[in-house]
């Protein structure tokens, strides 16, 4: 264990010569009997030039978060027995003792990690694979045919967010989803499936990155409006699809303080989505679609129904009643805490009003931060999606990015904003230390999940403010009102060595592009596509 003196001096930048530590070579099993020659191209490539075992912690500014035993739960589990041999296994790639990396010769870099012990973002190996996603897949990806449209959006979004030109895949992306649109409104995993609150999500955010009138023009818009109406449910919330679970569900509606079991007619069997909530109005926002509740809505002979009912009727009270007595959100009431359900609650009101505004008005804040903070895991530094679960790299970004919506809470908005002369970024008068560990974020990379750790790696470098106002948006129009995600503007976290409160361990080469906080796309994505359907009259 380090002393209070060695820990000071790693505090102040100073390196800290810490004890060797080894590592048992681990055997691959890549080189197994009956791999199949289309499945070997798509392996991980090991490197060519590895680094030295050797190396001591000595070399690099590594705190001792990361080289020292985590505390433990003396009650021991299956899961607690399988965290202990995942950290023994994370453990090379925290202390810059794994031989995996390979240095940056086509930068003049020696040495595969940087100052702070963190490899290089091995960029162009992360383009050729995404690019390599978009093209023929092997035989096993059949079992993903529905799934289509989600390969589409981590693709193209990862892509963007290595700042890499998308455009050129707008003709074929349309040419692929326009078979996926149903008549009756919504898009399906594929051609002759149902429609679907998922892969429609997936569709718009993927022609909302690629751009071109082309791609903007391919959604029918009016039959995208009658079908949200269609899945309205009476609870206030959205079903993922019609009649899709027709099974024996429990819901709470508003005028219920009980759960009760339901069966019975096709309306009743319209069972709410936490996930729901947030897709439909990402729908509702980017296509900036009528609030109102189409006439053929079911949602309007529902008991208790009024003149004034749209389609965000008793949505946000929907979304409140998912927090459960743990703090963290599920996928409907009275089911288990998500990580990735608290981003979609927290989105979703984001999308509804200001977030300083009517976050605090329907979740329990205090118990949420409490939950939240619980997921990020020593020494790896990453999230856990649930309690007593391991670290995965896509919560990088499911409660990763809750912190930017937090903090928004918990700051309130800026009211007024300054230009920085090096960088030309609009930035806020004050900055907050973070809620969490950025830098145990940065840390811990997963290339499973290659679009949401790199939107986890994004809101780590960036911070973001939401702005009392945005004059040059609200310019153009409010539409339907759902105006409060084009109020945030993002900042550049200084570096550790640039100033006394920075907190970024990475080098500026392994820097990648903003992406929204509600919307997760590139920066400037969603305004561009809600301000196109602003610009045209009618549907």
């Amino acid at each position: 264990m380090p002393t209070l003196e060695a820990q000071e001096q790693q505090s102040q930048g100073q390196r800290v010569h810490q004890p060797e530590m080894i590592l048992e070579e681990l055997s691959s099993d890549s080189n197994a009997e009956g791999d199949k020659e289309d499945d070997e191209n798509w392996e991980d490539e090991q490197s060519s030039q590895s680094v030295d075992m050797s190396t001591t912690l000595s070399e690099y500014l590594i705190p001792s978060l990361f080289t020292t035993p985590p505390l433990t739960d003396p009650l021991m589990t299956e899961t607690s027995i399988v965290q202990e041999e995942t950290v023994e296994e994370v453990i090379p790639f925290l202390t810059a003792t794994s031989g995996r990396f390979s240095a940056r010769q086509d930068l003049s870099i020696s040495s595969p990690y940087n100052a702070f012990g963190i490899p290089f973002l091995s960029r162009e190996k992360h383009i050729a694979f995404l690019h390599k996603c978009l093209e023929e897949l092997p035989a096993a990806y059949i079992a993903a045919d529905a799934s289509r449209p989600w390969f589409f959006y981590w693709v193209l979004c990862a892509l963007r967010t290595l700042g890499q030109d998308v455009s050129v895949y707008e003709s074929r992306l349309v040419s692929s989803v326009r078979s996926a649109q149903n008549l009756t409104g919504g898009f399906a995993g594929g051609h002759g499936q149902m429609s679907h609150l998922a892969p429609s999500y997936a569709v718009i955010l993927s022609l909302a990155i690629v751009g071109g009138k082309e791609a903007m023009e391919c959604v029918d818009r009016k039959a995208m409006w009658h079908w949200l109406g269609q899945i309205k449910s009476s609870d206030g919330g959205f079903a993922m699809s019609i009649g899709g679970e027709e099974d024996v569900r429990y819901t709470r509606p508003p005028w219920s303080s009980s759960s009760y079991f339901i069966l019975g007619t096709r309306e009743d069997v319209l069972t709410s989505s936490n996930r729901g909530a947030y897709c439909a109005t990402v729908i509702l926002c980017l296509l900036d679609l009528p609030l109102e509740l189409p006439p053929d809505s079911p949602f309007k002979s529902r008991q208790g129904s009024r003149d004034t009912d749209t389609l965000l009727t008793g949505l946000a009270e929907y979304v409140g009643r998912c927090q459960t007595f743990e703090g963290g959100i599920s996928g409907c009431p009275d089911a288990e805490a998500h990580g990735a359900y608290a981003f979609c609650a927290l989105g979703c009101l984001s999308i509804l009003g200001s977030p300083h505004e009517i976050i605090p008005k329907y979740l329990d804040i205090p118990l949420l931060v409490s939950w939240l903070s619980a997921r990020q895991h020593a020494p790896e530094g990453g999230f856990a999606g649930r309690s007593n679960k391991l670290v995965d790299g896509c919560y990088s970004h499911w409660v990763g990015g809750c912190w930017p919506l937090i903090e928004a809470v918990l700051d309130r908005p800026a009211s007024s904003t300054v230009i920085d002369p090096d960088t030309e970024r609009t930035t806020t008068e004050h900055w907050d230390p973070s809620l969490y560990s950025r830098e145990g974020l940065i840390r811990y990379s997963d290339a499973y999940h290659t679009c949401y750790v790199l939107s986890g790696l994004s809101a780590a470098q960036n911070a973001w403010s939401y702005m009392a106002s945005n004059d040059s948006y609200e310019a153009a129009g409010a539409g339907n009102n759902l105006t409060a995600p084009c109020h945030w503007v993002p900042t550049q976290n200084p570096r550790y060595e640039d100033s006394e409160s920075g907190t970024q361990v990475f080098d500026e080469i392994d820097r990648v592009c903003t992406v929204h906080p509600v919307f997760v796309v590139p920066e400037g994505t969603a305004e561009k596509m809600r301000g196109y359907y602003l610009a045209k009259e009618g549907f």
